[in-house]
């Protein structure tokens, strides 16, 4: 097996230097988690808001790691530890490394990022292209100032296609995150409220997002979800940098591939496509039709990428949820099954309102209960934005809805007196409640913010009713 890295191509990459170890060594790994070592990893002691890694130096090492990339202040306090790479700031050296993995990588690179939908289109993205050639990919929701330096530091140099998703929950953020990724193409998935609280307004959170474009390459090509508000704006944006070659695509009538109504059967959503001279359908194995999109950009990358029409049509049908993202979960009851739609990563108004429009599509034999936490970091707008799921959920009217978390009190006031519906302040008591109510046929969505935890949920009635083992 090739090494991802050796040690002196670290220490040339990173201006560090070696203690007790061999020049030539391999490293086929890199970890920022002590609990995730495996043999000849780079273990990057990186300092993050909770701990500091280099707390775990001697751990990682006793645990397989070939090296440890540490700061000089350590370095200096732990003369008797050896197998270190010794840099300035740990995680300055883990950002040089992931310029040095761009540098050498002879591929196309893709950007994503947008108020939602960013994993899951990178996820659609990075699905298509494997089809096609060695892809490297974000995992989880690694887009942040240590994430985005740390997958690209783990990008093999043969890599043919290279996907990243960018985060942002404040302005200049993706600015730095961006120029060291360098793509070739960049995605705007969509414009919506979230991460509010740190924005004046919507136009705040588009200019932040449009600092994708600051560091696509000359020549680039911008992707723009077409289905909200502020597509002219960030057309501007680009172009006031220089990009022209601008493609929109979405259910809006002006987009570039523009989308027909979705239609869903047999537990998948699908439509039919028109883009230039190209008409088809695209399918997607999934309920919401949000999928569609997030799919539209892929076949979009592709055709760029001068891949074959209909080889990507079929690409695109191994396009399924990811986890916490829409991803469909049996729950294997005494006398039947259940179906749970897994949304617990993320939540904003757009997103929520999405979710909600999935399952009035979704034909079932059973009742649907909606399981709803709050919506984080929406600022001084949290209470009405939460009030402005009531009327979509009222003509839902799904037969049992919880609603967890403080915010969601406001909507509680809204709809009680037209739903079946209880307020719960956190998500300890639910898995009871929601055991007594199911039933075989039901279908059961669960959406909120990663804070408020409701993926612990999931998890739960993974648990509680796991597949049948054949």
């Amino acid at each position: 097996m090739t090494a991802l890295w050796t040690i002196d191509e670290i220490c040339r990459a990173t201006d560090g230097r070696a203690v007790g170890l061999d020049a030539d060594a391999a490293i086929n790994g890199i970890s920022i988690d002590s609990r995730t070592i495996s043999e000849n990893d780079l273990f990057v002691a990186i300092k993050g808001d909770r701990f500091d890694g280099h707390d775990f130096v001697a751990k990682a090492l006793e645990q397989g790691a070939g090296a440890a990339l540490v700061s000089d202040a350590f370095a200096d306090a732990h003369p008797d530890l050896s197998r270190l790479i010794v840099v300035d700031d740990a995680l300055l050296g883990l950002e040089r490394l992931g310029v040095a993995a761009r540098q050498r990588m002879q591929g196309k690179v893709i950007a994503v990022t947008g108020s939602v939908g960013k994993t899951s289109t990178k996820e659609a993205i990075r699905i298509t292209l494997q089809q096609f050639g060695k892809t490297h990919f974000s995992i989880k929701s690694f887009n942040n100032h240590w994430g985005v330096p740390l997958m690209l530091a783990r990008m093999p140099a043969d890599t043919e296609f290279a996907v990243f998703e960018l985060g942002m929950s404040h302005a200049d953020e993706i600015r730095p995150l961006v120029n060291m990724v360098s793509p070739h193409m960049a995605v705007i998935t969509r414009i919506a409220p979230a991460h509010l609280e740190n924005f004046k307004d919507l136009y705040g959170i588009a200019d932040a997002k449009a600092e994708i474009f600051e560091g696509l390459l000359p020549g680039g090509h911008v992707f723009l979800g077409a289905d909200h508000d502020y597509v002219a704006y960030l057309k501007g944006r680009a172009a006031g940098l220089g990009h022209e070659n601008v493609t929109t695509y979405g259910f809006a009538e002006m987009a570039d591939m523009h989308l027909s109504a979705p239609v869903l059967a047999d537990g998948q959503i699908g439509c039919d496509f028109e883009f230039d001279a190209e008409n088809g359908q695209l399918l997607v194995p999934q309920l919401g039709a949000h999928a569609l999109p997030n799919a539209a950009s892929a076949y979009l990358i592709g055709r760029a990428l001068e891949l074959d029409a209909d080889a990507l049509l079929a690409a695109i049908q191994h396009y399924v949820a990811p986890p916490g993202r829409g991803e469909i979960i049996t729950l294997e009851l005494e006398e039947g099954t259940a179906t749970l739609v897994d949304e617990s990563y993320n939540a904003n108004p757009t997103s929520m309102l999405a979710a909600l429009d999935t399952l009035s599509r979704n034909q079932h034999q059973g009742r649907t209960c909606v399981i709803l936490g709050d919506m984080l970091e929406l600022g001084a707008q949290a209470p009405d934005l939460h009030r402005s799921l009531a009327e979509p959920l009222k003509q839902l009217a799904p037969e049992q809805c919880y609603f967890v978390g403080p915010m969601m009190a406001h909507l509680f006031e809204d709809v009680r007196d037209d739903l079946v519906v209880e307020w719960l302040e956190n998500r300890d008591t639910l898995l009871p409640k929601l055991a007594n109510w199911l039933a075989p046929g039901d279908l059961v969505m669960v959406k909120g913010s990663n804070g408020i935890g409701l993926g612990a949920l999931v998890q739960a009635c993974r648990e509680k009713w796991p597949p049948t083992k054949e």
